[in-house]
């Protein structure tokens, strides 16, 4: 009886995790749809890029920024450099007579340090934050401004989209797969109320309602977000508003990027309770089912596994285990011939969802022995949280 128990309550976690929420979200969308007011606006904005030795990609970032479809004269663009021992400021200052000031700090002290003293020196009404890696449309500044003609919203994320091709060793199509998914996620948390976190890579922000982060922090994305809606705002995503960029080179870049995000995950549990608090957060049960239950995942899955093994002599167990069983040989094939993990969907979705999960233990790992660092070694590419 105590195996059956284990068994369907970590079942049905994991059922709800996974199919259960985002049908939740879906439904409460379709009900009740909270509306914005959306309307072309030009204020004066300010676009943040923070880099660390990214001299390869500095003076294309740059470029992709003056040519933006906003007008220039209400434009601060600022580059932030954390420290960078290559020619990451030396080409940024290029660009100086075309109006793009460049900050050089001497210390690496990583991305949330670099954040909470710029952020407050900035002249725009909005301030755009964005990573150097990738390139976003010309419009996508005026889709995102847009929004804050509502003022009732306070942050609003672009829509990411994958390169697809970009990775040579497998685990292309797999991780596509996941970031649809993610985004189906995050449109439909807009759309009823706001999204648990943002990209990176592209969003905006009104900067009277930033607060200095610990200098710490893994995931910024997520806590200056969340932050702002403790103060009764709205964070929304924007499909219109795009970015660009390649997945991962490798299957191990893609993982350790995924690592750094799910220690960052405990990390925020862990220094900011409130989160985990109904009374203090309005979108707790979105952030419980969202982020929290993700990172119970991997042991309910080893408990499934067990309790179906140990009842395997009854039917329907029984073919329970067999799906277990196929579902994580084909992730295993992934492994092994990583052909397959980008070239075949029946491989690259068990590979990619046990990479995931995998990744939540090592992050776990890593962040009770805090060996993840703020500060960090770049990938070639990466894709997003």
């Amino acid at each position: 009886m105590l195996t059956v128990t284990l068994f369907w309550s970590t079942a049905i976690l994991l059922v709800y995790t996974y199919a259960g929420y985002p049908l939740l979200i879906w439904l409460w969308d379709k009900l009740v749809r909270r509306a914005h007011t959306r309307s072309v606006i030009q204020p004066r904005i300010s676009i943040l890029v923070i880099a660390r030795n990214e001299e390869a990609r500095i003076a294309g970032k740059l470029e992709n920024l003056l040519a933006l479809n906003y007008p220039h004269e209400l434009l601060e663009i600022v580059v932030a450099s954390d420290a960078s021992t290559d020619a990451t400021v030396a080409l940024a200052q290029h660009y100086s007579a075309s109006g793009v000031k460049v900050l050089a700090f001497d210390r690496h002290r990583g991305k949330p340090a670099v954040l909470n003293e710029v952020v407050p020196q900035l002249q725009g009404e909005l301030v755009v934050l964005m990573d150097a890696r990738q390139r976003i449309h010309p419009d996508a500044v005026q889709h995102l401004v847009n929004n804050f003609a509502d003022p009732a919203v306070g942050a609003v994320s672009g829509e990411l989209h994958l390169q697809d091709g970009a990775m040579e060793h497998g685990g292309t199509s797999g991780v596509g797969v996941y970031w649809r998914y993610e985004k189906f996620i995050r449109q439909h948390e807009s759309r009823i109320d706001s999204t648990i976190g943002v990209s990176g890579a592209l969003y905006a922000l009104r900067p009277e309602l930033f607060m200095p982060i610990p200098e710490d922090t893994l995931l910024d994305d997520v806590l200056i977000p969340m932050q702002i809606v403790r103060k009764g705002y709205r964070v929304l995503f924007d499909p219109t508003a795009h970015a660009y960029e390649p997945v991962s080179a490798t299957p191990q870049q893609e993982f350790q990027r995924k690592v750094r995000t799910i220690a960052g995950n405990y990390q925020l549990f862990w220094q900011q309770p409130w989160l985990l608090d109904p009374l203090a957060n309005r979108l707790w049960l979105q952030t419980v089912s969202h982020k929290l239950s993700r990172l119970l995942s991997p042991v309910c899955l080893v408990l499934v596994l067990v309790a179906s093994a140990i009842l395997w002599d009854q039917p329907f167990y029984g073919v329970v285990l067999l799906l277990q069983l196929m579902f994580y040989s084909a992730a295993l094939s992934g492994q092994v011939v990583p052909r397959l993990a980008s070239k075949r969907v029946w491989c690259s979705v068990p590979y990619a969802f046990c990479l995931l999960n995998w990744s939540t233990v090592v992050g776990l790992v890593r962040f009770v022995r805090k060996q993840q660092r703020v500060t960090w070694q770049q990938a070639k590419d990466c894709t997003p949280q």
